[in-house]
């Protein structure tokens, strides 16, 4: 079966309206995070995996400044990685936890580690160059559950240690918005707990 593409504009196209969509409704109620550790094969193929990065750029980004950047990262430099963090972990608080959860990083079949890179001294407030990048982990998110994929997003220990970050080429001024870990589920997740409306949502006329 072909799988559809994904429709391509032009700079200045009118968009189409949206429309509504029960699979859609349904796809967004039912997302929920995979224990990273738990993903496993198939992952998203190429030609998805396009699909899900074209989709994750289609964030809000006030200023049209692109305030990210995404590395897709390959299973060899995944483990290449892990090895050369597992020596910071023995410094961390919890070592044997800081070591145990490197193991997130080389389980699931694809991983997108994305980085916050707001553009300085800008009108835009780096808090809002902040939120696009995190809205790009969301809509990564999004896309992957609509291809029928489980994700995990998160951070960990080696996204915040200075010297992990210079194993990550993270550069000065950028910061980890977070690992975007995508794979299979053997198992269905089980719901977690929910915020209800009431407590969270005020209307004012």
């Amino acid at each position: 079966m072909t799988r559809p593409a994904l429709p391509r504009f032009a700079l200045g196209d009118p968009l189409p309206p949206p429309t509504a969509s029960d699979e859609l409704r349904l796809r967004l109620a039912t997302r929920r995070s995979a224990p990273a550790q738990a993903l496993t094969a198939p992952g998203p193929s190429a030609e998805e995996l396009e699909d899900i990065l074209t989709l994750g750029v289609r964030s809000p980004d006030h200023g049209k400044l692109f305030p990210w950047r995404l590395v897709v990262l390959g299973h060899q430099t995944r483990t290449e990685l892990a090895g050369l963090l597992t020596p910071l972990a023995a410094l961390q608080p919890q070592p044997d936890k800081a070591k145990a959860v490197l193991g997130k990083l080389t389980a699931a079949p694809v991983t997108i580690l994305v980085v916050s890179a707001p553009v300085p001294s800008h009108k835009v407030p780096e808090w809002e160059q902040q939120l696009s990048a995190g809205a790009v982990c969301m809509n990564l998110e999004h896309a992957a559950h609509a291809l029928g994929y489980a994700s995990s997003w998160i951070t960990d220990w080696y996204s915040y240690d200075p010297q992990a970050l210079d194993i990550l080429d993270v550069e000065g001024g950028e910061q980890v918005a977070g690992f975007i870990h995508i794979g299979t589920l053997s198992e269905a997740p089980l719901e977690r707990p929910r915020p209800e409306l009431a407590d969270k949502v005020t209307y004012r006329p």
